[in-house]
C-alpha cells in the first residue's frame, strides 16, 4: 500500500494514473486547494496541521512509503487547527516556511522519517517523465548558446543552497533575470519581446530530490513563445517533462530549442 500525498498541477494526475494502470494498492491525503481527489476511493482530507491523523490513516492503511506529488502551497497557520502531534511538529513547520513551500514538505518529510515512514521519489512510479541528455528539437543551441549554457549552470552551481534560484535566464554569456520566491512565469514576464534569451532550470544545491524536481510542460512552452525564450536547458534525469510530445511539436513549430544536459 502507497500513500500519495497529492497537491495542485497536473502532475499528481499522472501519478494516480500509473498507479492504477500498475494495479498498486494506494490511498490519497488531498492536499489540493479545492479538494480534487475528493472523489477518488480511500481520499482523505486532512489539514496539515493534523499530524496525529496523517500518521494515524498511514498506519491504517498498513503502509510505511509514500510520496508527495504536485504543488502544496503554505497554508495560514493562524487558522490551522491542531491536534495533540500537530502542537509538538507545528514550530518546526513555521519555522521551514519562511523558506518557502519546498521547504515546507522537507520538514513533513523529517517528522514521517520520525515516525519510521519513508518518502520515496515522487516520479518513482513515473520515470518516463525524466528525460535523459540529448537535444530533443530539430533546432539545435550554437556554440555561443552552449558558452551562455555553461555560465549558467556554473552560476546555478555556486548559488546559496537556501537560494530560490532554481531557473534563470542566460544571454551572450551573461545573466539575465535569475528566479526569485515568486516563481519561473514571472521571471520571464519581466523579458523584453524577442529577447532571445536561454531558460536554465536546474534543482537547486542540496535540494531533495524525492520532492523537488524542476518542471516544465506545455505552459512552460508558450510562456518561452510568449516572453521570446529560445530555448529550455533541464537536468538529466533530474526533471519532471510534461506533455513531451507536444512540447516537443510545439518547440519544432515556433524553433525553440529543448536541450538536457
Amino acid at each position: 500500500m502507497i500513500g500519495l500525498f497529492l497537491g495542485d498541477t497536473d502532475f499528481p494526475n499522472l501519478v494516480l494514473q500509473k498507479v492504477k494502470k500498475l494495479k498498486k494498492k494506494y490511498f490519497i491525503i488531498d492536499f489540493s486547494k479545492k479538494n480534487k481527489f475528493a472523489k477518488e476511493k480511500n481520499s482523505y482530507r486532512i489539514s496539515i496541521g493534523k499530524f496525529g491523523k496523517i500518521i494515524s490513516v498511514i498506519k491504517k492503511n498498513k503502509s510505511n512509503k509514500v510520496l508527495f506529488a504536485g504543488k502544496i502551497a503554505k497554508p495560514k497557520f493562524s487558522t490551522l487547527r491542531l491536534d495533540f502531534k500537530g502542537f509538538y511538529y507545528m514550530p518546526s513547520v513555521i519555522k521551514a516556511a519562511k523558506l518557502g513551500d519546498a521547504a515546507i514538505i522537507k520538514s513533513i518529510i523529517k517528522i514521517l522519517n520520525n515516525e519510521n515512514i519513508k518518502v520515496i521519489s515522487s516520479i518513482y512510479f513515473n520515470p518516463e517523465l525524466a528525460i535523459k541528455k540529448g537535444v530533443y528539437t530539430k533546432v539545435k543551441p550554437s556554440k555561443l548558446d552552449n558558452k551562455s549554457i555553461d555560465k549558467g549552470i556554473k552560476y546555478l552551481g555556486k548559488s546559496n543552497n537556501l537560494d530560490h534560484v532554481q531557473a534563470l535566464i542566460v544571454k551572450n554569456e551573461k545573466i539575465l533575470l535569475k528566479e526569485d520566491k515568486k516563481g519561473t512565469k514571472k521571471m520571464m514576464s519581466k523579458l523584453k519581446k524577442k529577447t532571445e534569451g536561454i531558460l536554465i532550470k536546474f534543482p537547486k544545491k542540496k535540494q531533495d530530490l524525492r520532492i523537488d524536481l524542476p518542471t516544465i510542460g506545455l505552459k512552460t512552452l508558450k510562456d518561452c513563445k510568449k516572453f521570446g525564450v529560445k530555448g529550455i536547458v533541464l537536468k538529466s534525469k533530474k526533471n519532471i517533462f510534461l506533455d513531451k510530445k507536444e512540447c516537443i511539436k510545439f518547440a519544432n513549430k515556433y524553433k525553440i530549442f529543448i536541450s538536457i544536459k
